[in-house]
C-alpha cells in the first residue's frame, strides 16, 4: 500500500476568502484555493459549492494552543475573517467552536490538552466514523493506531505530530455531495486503488488520473496520482 494523505478537501461557499484565512492563520503560502501542507501532513483544497453546510461536517479541523494560547489562536482568527458558531456545545466545554469565511467548523483546543501534546499547531482532524473506518484509515495510509477504545479510534503517523480520530456511533446524519473529504496521492493509480478496495472501500467513479471511492462508512474519497495539479 503507498497511498499518502494530501489534502482535506472542503466544498465551500467562499473557497477564495476560506483558502485566504487558512493560509494567513496557519502561515502557510497558498496557490489559489490550495492550501500547502506545513507541519501537518494535510494540505487543505477549496472547492466552490453554492450548497450552504448542513449540520456537523465529516471533517473539520482541531487547531492546538501547545506554542501559542488559546485567547491568541481565537482573536487571531476572528480579525482575519472567522466568527463563533454555535453547534450544541455545552458552556463548560473548554474549545472555542469558530467557522471560517465559508462557514465551516474548527476548533480551537485550549492549553493544556494532553490528547494533542507534541502535535502542531494544526494538530488533528476529527471525524466522524465507525471503528472500522478507524481501522480501515489505519491499514490505508499505514499509520498505526493510537487509540481504540468504545468504539472511537484515532491514528497518527509513525512519527507523531499528527493525529486523525474518529467519534464512533452513532453517527451524525449525511448530507451529499459531502461537504469535506480527504484527498490521496499514489504513485500507481490502478494497484493502490485494488487495495483499498480490498481494505473495504468501493469504486464510485474512475475518470483519467482519479477515482473516486467511498470508504466503509459510504464517505467520499478521492484518489490521485501524485504530482498532478
Amino acid at each position: 500500500m503507498a497511498a499518502r494523505l494530501h489534502a482535506l478537501v472542503v466544498r465551500s461557499t467562499a473557497p477564495e476568502a476560506a483558502a485566504r484565512f487558512w493560509a494567513d492563520l496557519l502561515g502557510r503560502e497558498r496557490d489559489g484555493t490550495w492550501v500547502p501542507p506545513g507541519d501537518s501532513p494535510l494540505g487543505l483544497r477549496f472547492e466552490a459549492t453554492d450548497a450552504p453546510r448542513q449540520g456537523p461536517n465529516p471533517f473539520h479541523v482541531h487547531l492546538t494552543s501547545n506554542d501559542r494560547t488559546q485567547a491568541e489562536t481565537v482573536e487571531r482568527a476572528l480579525a482575519l475573517g472567522a466568527i463563533h458558531l454555535d453547534v450544541g456545545q455545552l458552556p463548560d466545554e473548554p474549545h472555542v467552536v469558530l467557522a471560517d469565511p465559508g462557514g465551516d467548523e474548527l476548533c480551537v483546543i485550549p492549553e493544556g490538552n494532553r490528547w494533542l501534546a507534541g502535535t502542531g499547531f494544526l494538530g488533528e482532524l476529527a471525524a466522524d466514523g465507525t471503528r472500522d473506518l478507524g481501522v480501515f484509515w489505519s491499514r490505508a495510509l499505514g499509520w498505526p493506531l493510537v487509540h481504540d477504545e468504545d468504539g472511537e479510534t484515532a491514528i497518527s503517523p509513525p512519527g507523531g505530530g499528527f493525529t486523525i480520530a474518529w467519534g464512533g456511533e452513532p453517527l451524525n446524519a449525511k448530507h451529499r455531495p459531502d461537504r469535506t473529504y480527504l484527498e490521496l496521492e499514489v504513485d500507481d493509480l490502478d494497484a493502490d486503488v485494488e487495495d483499498l478496495v480490498a481494505l473495504g472501500a468501493s469504486v464510485v467513479r474512475r475518470r483519467a488520473g482519479e477515482v473516486q471511492l467511498a470508504d466503509p462508512d459510504g464517505n467520499e474519497v478521492r484518489v490521485r496520482v501524485g504530482g498532478q495539479a
